[in-house]
């Protein structure tokens, strides 16, 4: 929904563009020499892409990770002609004309990827560039050791490939004293003598915090970009990018021992008030907060009692003044009280997840974009 929708929608959004640039300053400061990249993959972790990416833009940062083509395609237009865009899957079989053409940088995970990329630059008899990802120890993306060996060992296998940068990625950054951060440190820096030399980038928005060792020459923030703390346990030093408010549809008071919700899940012990609200699992609400989450109106915290349902939640609003809660006031899901990790934990998940989530029926209210006041 556009700005302007706020009367009509459910619930509001409001993303605080500002708060993002100024987190990617934070850590475009915290690397010194190196690089500082964004990801904006799944459009910009749910919070769009098209207007967050251009923001940065307009901040300093120039290169940007999607995980897909076609979010590449839909980026590209918004934002300067000197941004890079990477995608980090690489191409697809048959679509590596149209990363040429389009001016899109792929990152090489496999092979066949490598030769599908060599293939290209021979039919256009000249070099192109790409990004080589190697797997450093997690067994997703990138070159299994075997496949490194033989890349080295056959140097015509990179041939027409202008290797732009090197890459890997943690399994663990967010956990500082987890063991496997220095192995795959360690991997990561073999496997680089093993390719041509170029730029390196290894660490993730947690990574950044785990030393200069770990920067290279280019890092890729995500998540710290839109307030998830990067560091488990530690406090967050990254400002907070979103608020979200649902809307009050009723309240209704209700008599000791009564039910509330499918599969009576929550019966009252006392008089209650229940408020109404206009969230469910299809606004991307997990219905993992059933009985679990809360929302937050002026101060009071409103335990969210019963299970989730697809367009509405229900809330113990007992402790605020009768009256209060009109049909259409606002009750902050997600604020400064409660934020995005906060509300991760009471669904048992991480603020990737919850972010990402966030539907499209919510009004959404940008702020703190360039040029607005």
């Amino acid at each position: 929904m556009t700005d302007h929708d706020t009367s009509r929608a459910g619930a509001l959004l409001t993303i605080d563009v500002g708060a993002i640039c100024d987190n990617w300053r934070s850590l475009q400061a915290a690397v010194g020499a190196a690089q500082c990249a964004a990801v904006v993959k799944a459009d910009a972790y749910g919070l769009g892409a098209t207007r967050v990416a251009p923001a940065l833009a307009a901040a300093g940062c120039r290169t940007f990770f999607v995980a897909h083509l076609d979010e590449a395609l839909a980026l590209k237009p918004a934002l300067p002609a000197h941004a890079a865009v990477l995608v980090l899957h690489g191409p697809t079989p048959g679509t590596e004309a149209e990363f040429e053409s389009r001016g899109i940088v792929p990152v090489l995970n496999s092979a066949a990827q490598i030769a599908g990329w060599r293939a290209l630059a021979r039919r256009l008899d000249r070099e192109l560039p790409a990004f080589v990802q190697v797997d450093s120890g997690m067994a997703r993306l990138g070159l299994s050791p075997a496949e490194l060996q033989a890349v080295a060992a056959d140097a015509p296998s990179l041939a027409g490939i202008r290797v732009a940068g090197v890459m890997s990625h943690l399994a663990c950054a967010e956990d500082q004293a987890n063991p496997a951060n220095r192995e795959q440190l360690q991997r990561f820096r073999a496997a680089r003598r093993l390719l041509p030399a170029a730029p390196a980038s290894f660490a993730n928005s947690s990574a950044i915090f785990l030393g200069d060792d770990y920067h290279f020459d280019l890092v890729r923030p995500g998540a710290a970009l839109y307030g998830i703390a990067p560091v488990a346990g530690a406090s967050n030093p990254l400002r907070p990018v979103v608020r979200l408010q649902g809307k009050v549809m009723q309240t209704r008071d209700i008599e000791p021992g009564t039910p509330v919700g499918y599969g009576h899940s929550w019966r009252c012990g006392q008089p209650t008030r229940i408020a109404t609200v206009s969230v469910g699992y299809a606004d991307g609400w997990l219905r993992a907060l059933s009985n679990r989450g809360a929302a937050w109106f002026n101060g009071t915290l409103l335990p969210l009692v019963g299970k989730v349902s697809m367009d509405t939640i229900t809330l113990d609003a007992s402790a605020v003044p009768a009256g209060a809660l009109q049909p259409g006031a606002l009750v902050d899901l997600i604020n400064e009280q409660q934020d995005v990790d906060t509300v991760a934990a009471q669904a048992g998940t991480i603020g990737y997840e919850v972010l990402t989530s966030l539907g499209q029926r919510y009004a959404r209210r940008y702020v703190g974009e360039p040029g607005t006041a």
